[in-house]
């Protein structure tokens, strides 16, 4: 089914007009930079898979497509679990990874990081999750929360309750992966009746378990996690970084692009083949609850916000106060100087 899809996807584009397929490619000559992107099936990152599939970047090493061609450089897609590609960055056997930004803040004292490309924020793609027995927050306090601690699912919980005037310290939040939460809620756990965890198991969990509701999501902090493409400072300094980025960056909004026009529903099925085979109808649930920053112009106006630098302040808060990162410095725009996560819009088109 999968193979069918992009075949039709590709297919359709090339009625359009958008002249691109994997048969394209060219081999890279030797001296030609190559930089390597670890990314996980995510809405927002599973873009440079189908990037890959249409031709447009080439993820083999060695072999180039349309925009690697036009940019001159050799992009090596690697796709992992999400945990894989953030130890394949933190141990640099990859030069930039897609990650949130409040992951990009822990591991960047590791490794300084430039956030180079936003490409999505959730909109309601993490929520708290509870059985119809537990009627609000209050009711939630005697009941464990599951989901993954150090995660955005924490904090998105303990962001939600502290909007609506709870204290933290008011709630039992127990660490569980978001699929053993997610399955012991759909399988009608006793234990199990409050849980945070993010799309699919989201979509998943209140298909598949009746008695299941959203008590809060991720509408309550808007533009507060934020997917991106981070790239290492250190790779920043090789020969042919800023093609890299530039290449990255086309590949990205082409697939937007394409994600607006006359095969938009093509194309987002396609990318629902690389994010846990979500059909069609789900896509366009997925695609509402995680939005896309589908133009250099909307990643610019995020990344040169006074919101997203109070935001920012908050994550660290966060970050330090459930001892997940110590010490790591934040800054903005190319002239920040010296710190360990910069976030970086001048390397947008």
């Amino acid at each position: 089914m999968r193979k069918t899809c992009l075949l039709a996807l590709v297919a359709c584009l090339a009625i359009a007009g958008c002249n691109t397929s994997k048969e394209t490619s060219i081999a890279a000559s030797a001296d030609t930079p190559s930089f390597s992107l670890a990314w996980s099936e995510y809405p927002s990152w599973s873009v440079f898979g189908i990037a890959d599939e249409l031709g447009l970047i080439d993820g083999d090493a060695g072999a180039m497509g349309q925009l690697e061609q036009k940019h001159n450089v050799d992009i090596v897609l690697k796709e992992a679990g999400y945990d894989s590609c953030l130890n394949m960055f933190a141990s640099k056997e990859c030069d930039a990874v897609c990650m949130t930004n409040m992951d990009a803040l822990i591991i960047s004292p590791s490794r300084s990081a430039v956030a180079v490309l936003p490409t999505s924020t959730s909109n309601g793609a993490d929520a708290c999750l509870v059985t119809k027995n537990i009627a609000d927050l209050e009711a939630l306090k005697s009941h464990k929360v599951y989901g993954l601690k150090g995660s955005v699912s924490e904090y998105c919980f303990v962001r939600g309750i502290e909007k609506a005037g709870f204290q933290e310290a008011d709630f039992e939040f127990t660490n569980l992966g978001p699929d053993v939460a997610a399955t012991n809620m759909q399988q009608g756990s006793e234990e199990h009746q409050a849980i945070v965890v993010w799309n699919p198991f989201v979509l998943q969990t209140l298909r598949s378990a009746p008695n299941a509701r959203v008590l809060f999501d991720s509408t309550e902090i808007p533009g507060e996690i934020v997917d991106m493409v981070v790239m290492g400072a250190d790779s920043l300094e090789k020969p042919g970084a800023q093609e890299f980025i530039a290449a990255v960056c086309d590949a990205f909004y082409a697939v937007n692009q394409e994600l607006e026009g006359d095969n938009s529903d093509q194309v987002l099925a396609a990318l629902g083949t690389k994010f846990s085979n979500l059909e069609l109808a789900d896509m366009k649930t997925v695609i509402q609850q995680t939005q896309f920053y589908k133009t250099a112009a909307e990643g610019k106006a995020l990344l040169n916000s006074d919101e997203f630098k109070t935001t920012m302040d908050t994550v660290k808060e966060f970050c330090e106060s459930h001892d997940l990162v110590k010490g790591a410095t934040i800054g903005f725009g190319s002239d920040a100087g010296e710190v360990n996560l910069k976030f970086d819009s001048s390397y947008l088109p």
